[in-house]
């Protein structure tokens, strides 16, 4: 990430969700939570330093190829094919997960099941106030 807020030769290991990049828009905007989902997202508190740093950031050269594309014998090639992949939401879901699972990690590799959660906040009983 390039920003002059950006921690300058910090590595932040957290998993950060995209949920977690909305929640911290929200807040450096002021703005409430829109979902469950990004109000108990963690905010991005570790990449980012109270003062600004505004001397220019320096680019790394890519470490791999950034033209090389999945060719028709990927995992799952003949499959995208036929997916809607011009709209949103409209390719099956955990298919192509599974696609993008074995295009990274390999034919072979199992995926592990899907995992849901809601998170949940109680809204406070105007009684109680």
């Amino acid at each position: 990430m390039v920003s002059p807020f950006a921690k300058r030769g910090a590595v932040d290991s957290t998993l950060y969700s995209t949920a977690a990049m909305l929640r911290t828009i929200e807040l450096i905007l002021g703005l409430e939570p829109m979902s469950q989902y990004d109000a108990a997202a963690t905010p991005m508190y570790s990449a980012f330093q109270p003062t600004p740093v505004l001397t220019p950031a320096r680019g790394a050269r890519a470490r791999v190829p950034l033209d090389e594309k999945n060719d028709w014998n990927s995992p799952g090639a003949e499959a995208s094919l036929r997916m809607n992949l011009e709209q949103v939401d409209r390719a099956p879901e955990q298919e192509l997960n599974e696609i993008l699972w074995k295009a990274a990690r390999g034919k072979d590799a199992q995926m592990p099941p899907p995992r849901r959660t809601a998170f949940v906040r109680p809204i406070a009983d105007d009684d109680e106030h």
